[in-house]
């Protein structure tokens, strides 16, 4: 591969994209694999797009399901670049310095799929329109839901901008000029931890749904973002340090898993304090909280997908703190795997779906996603992970490249 730098935006924008698209036979099957899947969910969404939302799940009592709990759970993955963003600038963490922009690439993706989830929710991409501040109907500025788009599109272009002037400057055998990407950097640790509180006042201040209307509810979104978000992040490192010739230390790992583990199990001490304000003196705002773990009415459809989810919390907690094989990648990978799917499931369906059940009314209809939903969630987290892997890509040869080229200097 030549990795010799070349004069000009045009010419780094076409080495990126090069840099992105080579690779084995083994890479281009699995790009093609990422490819039809995004088809398959295209095609599924072109249904939904002629025929509405009548063809997912949801109903006038569930009116939020799959998409929706996609959407709220990749926003924490995206906050928590956080993670690596303050030890590595702040408190200069030279071994997470080197991984930064690899969580910066997953934090990008993350909230391509958030958008992504948001407009198939909507029924079609030309009511976009109504989201943006001064053009759409929203009663800027007191709506939540109009801070929420501001945040995310604000969170994305600080991700997007700062790597890739780094990269850039990388590309150049230069390192980039503090005062111009720095001020981005302590911006973006706000409003990292903006995005998802903005997300929990979304649900926390609708008094009508008692399930969601938690103080807790914004804190705890943070816990379970700053556990699973870096369980995705150590996910990635993992791939890279297996398939690739970019170093990851082993210290990186261990540093990843203290993060992972204080978050965790903040979270589930913050799930078990729910719990017990729920059930401890059960009123009938615990209702929803009743069909969750316990089932309502003979209506069970998500108990054991609760169950199974604070199950492989637990688990995957303390794979996370007690780990016999000191950082051995397939070891972290069924710990971060076990961790993220719980995380997953009890932040999707465990938090989205029970604020509908029972309704207002007192009705009790359970939920669950049909075939095109599924297609087209597939679908959206297909695009995210092209987008990942779109962007470590050159990022990891500009980054190899340039700490070669200081070695040599050196």
């Amino acid at each position: 591969m030549n990795m010799n730098p070349k004069k000009g935006i045009g010419a780094f924008t076409s080495d990126c994209i090069r840099w992105s698209l080579s690779g084995g036979i083994g890479f281009k099957l699995y790009l093609i694999v990422l490819l039809a899947v995004m088809g398959t969910g295209l095609y599924a969404y072109t249904n939904q797009f002629r025929h509405g939302l009548i063809t997912t799940g949801m109903s006038n009592i569930v009116s939020w399901g799959l998409y929706i709990s996609n959407f709220t759970f990749f926003v924490g993955v995206a906050a928590a670049a956080v993670m690596l963003i303050i030890p590595a600038y702040i408190y200069k963490d030279q071994d997470l310095h080197e991984v930064v922009i690899i969580g910066e690439c997953v934090a990008v993706g993350a909230l391509v799929m958030c958008l992504a989830f948001i407009t198939v929710d909507m029924g079609g991409p030309f009511r976009v329109w109504h989201m943006l501040p001064g053009i759409g109907l929203f009663n800027w500025p007191s709506s939540i839901l109009t801070w929420d788009v501001l945040v995310l599109n604000g969170y994305l272009a600080l991700n997007t901008l700062v790597p890739l002037y780094i990269l850039y400057c990388n590309y150049h055998n230069r390192k980039p000029v503090g005062w111009k990407y720095k001020p981005f950097i302590f911006l973006s640790i706000f409003w990292a931890v903006s995005i998802h509180m903005t997300t929990a006042f979304l649900y926390q201040g609708l008094p009508a749904r008692p399930f969601w209307n938690n103080p807790l509810l914004g804190p705890r979104f943070l816990a379970s973002a700053f556990a699973a978000g870096p369980a995705v992040i150590m996910m990635v490192l993992i791939v890279v340090k297996l398939r690739t010739a970019y170093p990851v230390n082993n210290i990186i790992f261990s540093k990843l898993k203290r993060i992972i583990v204080s978050s965790a199990i903040i979270n589930l001490l913050m799930l078990f304090s729910e719990v017990f304000k729920e059930f401890y003196n059960a009123t009938h705002h615990s209702l929803s909280a009743q069909y969750l773990f316990f089932g309502l009415e003979g209506h069970d459809a998500l108990v054991p997908w609760i169950w199974t989810a604070i199950g492989l919390n637990i688990l995957g907690t303390l794979l996370f703190a007690f780990d016999p094989t000191k950082c051995n990648p397939k070891y972290l990978m069924l710990a971060a795997i076990s961790l993220f799917t719980g995380i997953w499931i009890e932040k999707g369906f465990g938090l989205i779906i029970p604020g509908f059940v029972p309704s207002p009314m007192g009705e009790v209809i359970d939920y669950s996603p049909s075939t095109n939903e599924l297609l087209i969630t597939l679908g959206i987290l297909a695009t995210g992970i092209l987008v990942v892997t779109l962007l470590i890509k050159p990022a990891l040869a500009i980054l190899l490249r340039f700490r070669e080229s200081n070695a040599l200097r050196s």
